[in-house]
């Protein structure tokens, strides 16, 4: 994918996730998930950026393990949010489908830069 166009999307992704941090209700539950939430989201962008600085094969592909493992622990966030009852899962279906295709993309990146055969 071209790295303009991944630099966007996971842009959007971490408006996203701040907009849906920022809906949840004040309570101790949410309030945690909320904290983790924002953290892990936003990341996935800062470390695709930081990926693309890359000064080796070897580094870009650390880097992209980074964001691989903040896209998924972000689906486990909102995940977490469903099976808790704070939101519907209607409500954040495009936002999962959203950070599955990341990851996807992501894991695909990886592999291809290690010289695996992506399926």
């Amino acid at each position: 994918m071209n790295p303009d166009v991944m630099k966007a999307r996971t842009r959007a992704f971490a408006l996203r996730i701040i907009r849906l941090a920022e809906s949840l209700p004040n309570t101790p539950t949410a309030n945690v998930i909320r904290n983790q939430m924002l953290r892990s989201g936003p990341s996935v962008g800062a470390n695709y950026r930081a990926a693309c600085r890359a000064k080796s094969k070897p580094d870009f592909v650390a880097k992209m393990g980074i964001v691989e493992e903040e896209a998924d622990e972000t689906m486990y966030w909102i995940e977490l949010l469903i099976d808790a009852e704070i939101v519907m899962r209607t409500r954040v279906t495009n936002l999962l489908e959203e950070a599955d295709e990341i990851l996807s993309i992501t894991v695909s990146s990886i592999k291809t830069a290690r010289g695996l055969k992506v399926r």
